[in-house]
Formats: C-alpha cells, structure tokens, sequence
C-alpha cells in the first residue's frame, strides 16, 4: 500500500498563508491540513496524534509545518515537535514564519552571489538592514552575520526593538548584531555610510531610501530590496533587476522578484526533501540558506 504524504501546517495566527498551501501541494504532497491559534503547549499533543495515527513507514511521509509572524516562536515550536517525536514513529518538521525564513535565505545568497562577482563575499563587509524588526529583516540579519559580516539592525521606531533582538540574536544563535537608530531621515542617512551591503525588508509599498540617501553610501556594493509592491523600498531598484547597477552610486541592485524566484525553489525544494526522506527532517533558515547558495549559485 501506497503512503500518501500528508502535511499539517500548524499556525499562532487566525489563518495559515494560503501561499505556503499551494507551495505544499504543488511540491508533492498529497493533502495539506491547516491548524490556526495553536499555542506551544498544543504542539506536541498535535505532533503525537499525527504520528502516532500511521505506521512508523507512513510516519516517515507525514509532515508538520509551521508558521505564524515570529521567527524565535516558530523555532520554539519546531523545538517542541522534535522532542515529540517517539521513535520510530517520527515526522519531518519545516519552520518558515511568514515565509520569513525561506525569503531571509534567497535575499542573502542572492547577495553572496554579487559580492563573488566583485570579488569578494560577506565576512568582514558592514551590513544595513532596514526593517530589522521583521521576521524577513532578523533572519536575513542573522544568517548574515553567521557568513561573518557586520550586521546592524536599523530600527525605523527607534532602539530600543532592535536592541533587543540583538540580544536574542547573540542568546539563540551566538552571532553579534548591532542596533542602531533609523527613525529620523538622517538617522537613516548615518546609518548607511560605513556599509557596503543594504537589505531592505520593510514594510510593503513603503519606500525605505532614495537615490539621495543612497548617494551617502559610498562604500556600496550591493543593496537588495524585498519588497515587491510599489513604490520600492530602495528607490531606483526594480523588481527584477539582478545585479543592475544602482543609480547615484558604484552598486548593483536585486529586486523582489530576482530574489523571490530563489525564494520558491527553496521553499518547494525543502518541502519535496520532506516527501522523499527516508529519515525525519528538522528544517530551519539554515537549511534554506544552504539550499539558496546552491540555487543561486
């Protein structure tokens, strides 16, 4: 008998993303339950009556997905899920808040994949992140850092969040993370002069900088904006531009949809290693990472 590859998709929120559904189903699996408000404490109740419900065989093509908006509450619950796991009854797991984790991967190896082409890479180069609030913008941070750049998380509201997510950032994964203040347009403006990267992940249809601001960077190598609504979050970068160069200054641009494309393989990718694994799978943004910079090449 044929195991069917189920995939249950558990979320903090009122909905699950109907984005990471058809993402699911197109990638291979069979049938793709949602659960909306589940709390930590409902993990492992849910995760137990997932696998304990099919053969361990079958165990082994049963999938736990998990979203939400918080990237540290996410991989709090894939934490809890892998300590459910009673073998040989076991699931493959994959956390991607938001696409957060999935999005963070593709615009860093995007990135990487410029610098290489002027000959150089992240370790050691300073990094802006604006949006460093958001889930895209912490991860992307952090994996950053993790390639050995200098990173600063630019708080459009000030410190004092930022700062704290630095901190959580050098708890959790033991890479060091600036803050800085990015409330007020010179603000903004000061905290791109010393860097050669710019990741934008903003808010949707806000523009972050302009040509002006940007101007001021004049170490700039490469600024990646992912937002794909306009008007851009980095003036003068486009959707799909890969490496077009940047107005006003001696770098290159990558757009939403240049770095989306690496995006949705990754996140296809990782959920068809779930189908075909023959062993359970914990899947985080450093799994995607490292399946980005293949993809990206």
């Amino acid at each position: 008998m044929e195991h069917r590859n189920i995939l249950h998709m558990l979320s903090p929120l009122r909905h699950v993303s109907p984005f990471d559904v058809n993402m699911a189903l197109d990638a291979g699996y069979d049938a793709v339950i949602p659960y909306t408000g589940v709390e930590q404490g409902d993990v492992v109740g849910l995760v137990q009556d997932a696998i304990f419900s099919r053969s361990p065989q079958a165990a082994k093509r049963t999938g736990i997905f998990i979203g939400g908006k918080n990237a540290i509450e996410a991989l709090d619950m894939l934490d809890a899920a892998r300590k459910a796991m009673v073998p040989p009854f076991e699931a493959s797991v994959f956390a991607d808040p938001a696409g957060s984790f999935t999005t963070a991967a593709a615009l860093v190896a995007c990135v990487e994949k410029k610098l290489r082409e002027q000959g150089t890479n992240l370790a050691g180069l300073g990094v802006a992140v604006y949006g460093g609030t958001g889930v895209v913008g912490f991860a992307s941070g952090v994996i950053a850092a993790g390639q050995g750049a200098r990173v600063k998380l630019v708080g459009y509201d000030g410190v004092e969040r930022v700062a704290k997510l630095a901190e959580t950032a050098k708890a959790r994964f033991g890479v060091d993370l600036g803050a800085v203040d990015g409330s007020t347009e010179p603000l903004k403006v000061d905290a791109l002069r010393d860097v050669e990267v710019i990741f934008a992940a903003g808010k949707a249809g806000v523009q972050i900088l302009s040509t002006t601001q940007l101007a001021e960077a004049k170490s700039l190598k490469v600024a990646a904006d992912v937002n794909a609504v306009p008007p851009a979050g980095i003036e003068g970068i486009g959707p799909q531009d890969d490496g077009v160069p940047l107005p006003g200054t001696q770098a290159v641009g990558i757009g939403a949809l240049a770095i989306g494309n690496v995006k949705y393989q990754v996140e296809a990718g990782l959920f068809r290693r779930m189908t075909e694994t023959d062993k359970p799978l914990y899947l985080d943004f450093r799994d995607a990472f490292a399946l980005a910079q293949s993809i990206a090449g």
